[in-house]
Parts: C-alpha cells; structure tokens; sequence
C-alpha cells in the first residue's frame, strides 16, 4: 500500500504543464495508464476553478466522521468474487440511477441521498420505493457543513437519523416534495443544456413541498433508524455492501480522473483537485485488477454511462478510508 501512495504522489510530480483537458494531457494519460483508458468528457475550455468547486467533500470532513465499529464477523460469509447491487436488487430502481449535482458543490449530499433510497428499498424487500432529496439536505441541513460549498458526509448520515428528509426528484423532475432545484448544465463534449458558469448558490431552505405534491413537508420526512462508519477494511465494506446495500465514499480526485471513459481507474498523471463524495454499489476483478464499482453525480454522459471503476484493496487516493452508511426506519 505505501508503494501505490508513493506512486500516487510522484505520478503528481510527473504532470506536465499542459491543460488537463487537453487532448495532449488524454494522450499522455493513455500513455501512462495500463488498466483503463481517458477520452474527453469536458470542454476543453472548461474552468478548473468550476471543476474543483464539484469536489464538494469538505477537508475538515474527517473532523466530523461518525464512530467507526466492527459490523460483520469476517469469518461467516463467503463473499462472491464480483457483486453488482444493481442485479442483486434489481426490484430497486435508484439503484441504476446517475444523478447530477450542477452547478454546486453537493457530491457530499448527492451520495448519501443516493444511498439512503437504494437501501430504503432493499431494506423493505424491494416493497417501498423513496427518492430522498438531495435539495432538502443540501439547503437544510446545517450541521452538515457549507452546502454548495462543501460538506461532510457523516453529518448527512446523522441529518437522516435526527432530522430526516423529504422525497425528491431531479431537476425539473416534478417528482416528490422538494426536487433538486439546480439545473444541469452543458460541462460535458456533448449536449443541449446551458453552458456551466460560476459555481451554484446554496438553495434557501424551505419547509414546504412543491404545490403539485399533496403530502406536507413535515408528512414526507422518512428517517433512518442508524447511521455510522465502515472502517477502513476492504472486506468489511464489500460485507457491509452485500448485505445492506451500496455505501458512500470519499476519495481524492486529480486530474486524470475527468477524462474516465473505462476501465479500472488507478491515479497516473495530474494534480490533485479536492475530495468528492460518491456512491459505492459493488466490487469485481477486471483483467486480475480487482475494483470497486461506483456511481458518480456528473450525468450520465461522463465516464462510462455516469459511473466508474476505481483500483481496490489499496486504499488508493484514499477510497476505502472515508465511508458512511446507516440503515432506514420505516414507521
């Protein structure tokens, strides 16, 4: 493990001065990296400044962490070699969903939402579906840190337990009490949405669900029944996957990540841009590089289809040793 940090930061080292976006940084990419592969997800124009404002996990983040325990006895489950949550519960329909932060420094809120309605879901046998919404945590949960300006996961977790939250779809969805109130925008090679500028204002929290949703606010609040760490084991957070559903994660993301196309990601050439939260849904080994499967919160039109693979066991750019989880309460 200590040779792939030391690789980490001399592969930072190595990153020359030419634009991350740039066709010539993808090729050099190419040329470095040998289980995956880079092509243009992002205008080259793109703003970096606008791209580190989506690593939205905040560096005090740690400082808020939820106690750590030793949930699954390591000797009494044989875990398969691969697990997608998605053909494991395939009754749960968020469980294939990529969703799209915006403008707005929010993966911290996007992967525990995202989470918390895949596990909802499994934790009822497949029998109730709820969409948490990602606005309601973002604009009202003010433990949880500054917003669209970054916040800390764990506190997103804690929210859930203490506060809860009310459904809500994508932008423009009309789905639920409080769909996510920041648009997509057209950061991407390809598209029709608005062209991204400036990083989005955290929305006003508002206690009351959209008109056409005839269920009050304080009505709509689901709950979680607990929330906590995994600790920084691999097998400990593939049991804790296999058995209550995907988690959220935080790792560190460099430059050579925003041209993921496929593969199984390692860290080989770039500068470090910020931490960035995400859902983790399963594991597998692709040409004998095992990996952890994960979905992202930049649209479906960035990497493969929205989500990606990144190197496990190794804790590399610190993957395993930032996930949060907790389980539902159904009254």
């Amino acid at each position: 493990m200590l040779l792939l940090v030391v690789f980490c930061l001399l592969a930072t080292a190595w990153a020359d001065s030419s634009h991350p976006l740039s066709p010539e940084f993808i090729e050099e990419i190419n040329q470095k990296a040998t289980t995956w592969r880079a092509e243009a997800n992002f205008h080259e124009e793109t703003s970096l400044d606008w791209i580190r404002g989506l690593m939205g996990v905040h560096p005090d983040a740690d400082n808020f962490r939820l106690p750590a325990k030793l949930l699954h006895e390591e000797d009494d489950e044989d875990l398969p070699d691969e697990f997608d949550s998605r053909k494991q519960w395939s009754n749960c329909p968020t469980i294939n969903e990529i969703r799209d932060q915006g403008s707005c420094g929010s993966c911290w809120a996007f992967g525990a939402v995202e989470a918390m309605s895949d596990r909802y879901c499994i934790h009822s046998d497949g029998k109730k579906h709820f969409r948490f919404s990602a606005e309601d945590l973002v604009s009202c949960c003010h433990t949880c840190g500054f917003g669209c300006n970054g916040g800390f996961p764990g506190m997103a977790w804690s929210f859930w337990v203490h506060k809860g939250l009310v459904s809500g779809g994508p932008f423009g969805s009309n789905q639920g009490c409080q769909p996510y109130a920041i648009s997509p925008c057209e950061h991407h090679v390809n598209g029709s949405r608005p062209s991204c500028e400036g990083g989005g204002k955290t929305p006003k929290c508002v206690k009351k669900c959209e008109e056409s949703y005839n269920v009050a606010y304080k009505d709509d609040k689901r709950f979680g029944q607990s929330s906590y760490s995994v600790n920084r084991n691999e097998k400990q957070i593939r049991m804790e996957i296999f058995k209550n559903g995907p988690v959220e994660g935080a790792f560190t993301v460099y430059e050579d990540l925003l041209s993921y196309k496929d593969g199984v990601y390692q860290h080989v050439h770039g500068k470090e841009l910020g931490g960035h939260a995400i859902r983790i849904l399963g594991w597998g080994v692709e040409n004998d590089t095992p990996y952890w499967l994960i979905a992202n919160s930049w649209n479906t039109d960035w990497g493969d289809n929205g989500f990606f693979k990144i190197l496990r066991g190794h804790d590399h750019c610190g993957i395993e040793g930032s996930i949060s989880a907790g389980l539902p309460k159904y009254t």
